[in-house]
């Protein structure tokens, strides 16, 4: 008989914000302009505002957007725990704080659900201004159609999988916990 496979969705607010804290640096990353990715000027031409790389306004958009968010994730989970509220930090540091707070975070479902959420919605949008393809993640367990190894989590679709060509069956009820497996 298969085994079911092994998710746990209390592990899901961990994963996303460890994703999240390293995607955030690579994002700060995208906004300093690299030596090779100047502009050609014209002769005689004055540079505006003292670099020659453009500004890509969809990053910082995103930085802007992923700060925003944890700050009000971290105020949310404060507030909802009982906490008083903390003096300003940087994203790395609150999202540390927040990661500190997941034992007494999963004694409330509701919040569980609404931290993962949040944490995954702002590591795919770091993802996708980096243009990083979709991650796959390996779920424990065996497919129950097929019996192989096979199960993936897709977890910007919130799906898991068996992604043996000969299979590719669809778990069905494991949608919110994808982003738990190994």
């Amino acid at each position: 008989m298969p085994s079911k496979p092994s998710v746990s969705a209390s592990d899901g607010p961990a994963v996303w914000l460890g994703a999240l804290a390293r995607r955030f640096p690579d994002l700060l990353g995208e906004l300093v302009p690299s030596p090779g990715s100047a502009l050609r000027e014209r002769p005689g031409a004055a540079r505006v505002g003292g670099t020659s790389a453009p500004v890509r306004l969809c990053v910082s958009d995103a930085i802007r957007d992923v700060t925003d968010g944890v700050v009000e994730l971290e105020e949310a989970v404060r507030d909802r725990l009982g906490l008083r509220p903390v003096a300003p930090a940087p994203v790395p540091v609150r999202l540390r704080r927040i990661a500190g707070l997941l034992d007494r975070v999963t004694d409330h479902p509701d919040l569980t659900a609404h931290v993962t959420d949040e944490a995954r919605r702002m590591a795919h949008r770091c993802s996708r201004v980096l243009g990083d393809p979709e991650q796959l993640v390996r779920v424990a367990g065996r497919c129950p159609a097929c019996d192989s190894v096979s199960l993936r989590a897709l977890p910007e679709r919130a799906l898991v999988m068996c992604v043996n060509p000969a299979c590719r069956h669809v778990l069905e009820g494991l949608e919110g916990e994808a982003e738990a497996g190994g």
